[in-house]
């Protein structure tokens, strides 16, 4: 029989992904989502991309009476827990909303596994856990500074996870340091569409391209890198899904406590990931420049972060080609396919 693994959030970009990545790599997962940022059109699409339905669980990962009733009525191994807020701007206005999912969700979380006996969980943190970092690429033993509430919730999380495993030995967790996720399903069927307007560069372009936004704005001209604007480690989705299945097959075998940084060690600029997917959709994207308007760069902005993945054993990783990271959106909508997922 599949071990079942349930995945909170999994309606979502990344949880989506990983749901594809666990059932093709032989586990049964099941969701659960409250569809806050997210799609229920996704489901059809996992089912064409797995070959079967994916159960469903629609709850919020902060109600301890569905969490309770979730466990209770399947056999549950292991969590992989994508479920939170992610938008940086957003966490400076609404602190306390932050907070309150991220963390508190944490918590009942984790208190619903320990009443359940399930010892075994993935938690999708974040490299926002570092702040600027002081030296580029960043190593997990790099000092914990992060500079925004989204960052603050990842590293309380991430604290509350080390003492947990530090009480209790039964416990296999793994904190994944995400650096920047792009992409999309090669299919097309899934990829980064949320529900609120995009703040991250791959979707505001996959925008512009399908002409659902006029321009991308180009913020930071300035920054002390190549061509001034921000450099981002950008892993490919596909391949931080198959991270979380390298880390769940690691906890496996090895109990404890491991933290990983997600992404390649290297990065692009703004313009170049712009360049990337001119290239992959075959036309130029209207950008407003920071000769055109005083673009200010965004509250915490971080000039470069690239990461050190020296821990992650080879299979845990492979570098994918920056306009690859584009491909199948750009396929997305050059088929006028409308990827769903939040």
């Amino acid at each position: 029989m599949h071990a079942t693994v349930l995945v909170t959030g999994g309606a979502g970009y990344i949880g989506a992904h990983v749901v594809v990545a666990l059932a093709r790599a032989g586990y049964a997962p099941l969701i659960l989502d409250n569809f806050a940022n997210s799609s229920k059109a996704v489901l059809p699409r996992l089912t064409r991309l797995v070959g079967a339905d994916v159960p469903l669980i629609v709850a919020d990962v902060r109600d301890r009476a569905a969490l309770s009733r979730t466990f209770a009525e399947h056999r549950i191994e292991a969590v992989v827990h994508c479920a939170g807020l992610k938008a940086v701007a957003d966490g400076e206005a609404q602190p306390l909303a932050y907070y309150d999912n991220n963390v508190a969700g944490s918590i009942a979380l984790s208190l619903a596994m320990h009443d359940a006996g399930v010892r075994t969980l993935v938690f999708s943190s974040s490299a926002s856990v570092y702040g600027q970092p002081e030296r580029n690429p960043v190593a997990e033993s790099a000092p914990l500074a992060p500079a925004n509430v989204y960052g603050r919730t990842k590293r309380t999380i991430e604290v509350m996870f080390e003492q947990l495993e530090a009480s209790d030995r039964s416990w296999r967790i793994a904190l994944l340091r995400y650096f920047n996720p792009a992409g999309a399903d090669p299919s097309g069927e899934i990829g980064e569409a949320p529900s609120h307007a995009p703040n991250n560069l791959v979707p505001i372009l996959a925008e512009v391209a399908a002409g659902q936004r006029s321009h991308v704005d180009v913020f930071g001209n300035d920054y002390p890198t190549p061509d001034g604007t921000g450099v981002r480690d950008y892993i490919h989705v596909s391949d931080l899904a198959e991270g979380h299945v390298a880390a769940l097959s690691h906890l496996e075998r090895q109990p404890g406590l491991a933290t990983l940084n997600l992404g390649l060690g290297h990065g692009a600029s703004v313009l170049e990931v712009i360049a990337a997917f001119e290239r992959a959709c075959g036309k130029p994207l209207r950008r407003r420049r920071c000769r055109d308007l005083l673009c200010r760069p965004r509250t915490s902005e971080r000039h470069a972060a690239l990461a050190c993945p020296a821990r992650l054993g080879r299979d845990l990783r492979r570098c994918l080609a920056l306009a690859a990271r584009c491909d199948a959106l750009a396929h997305a909508q050059r088929h006028g396919k409308r990827v769903v997922i939040g």
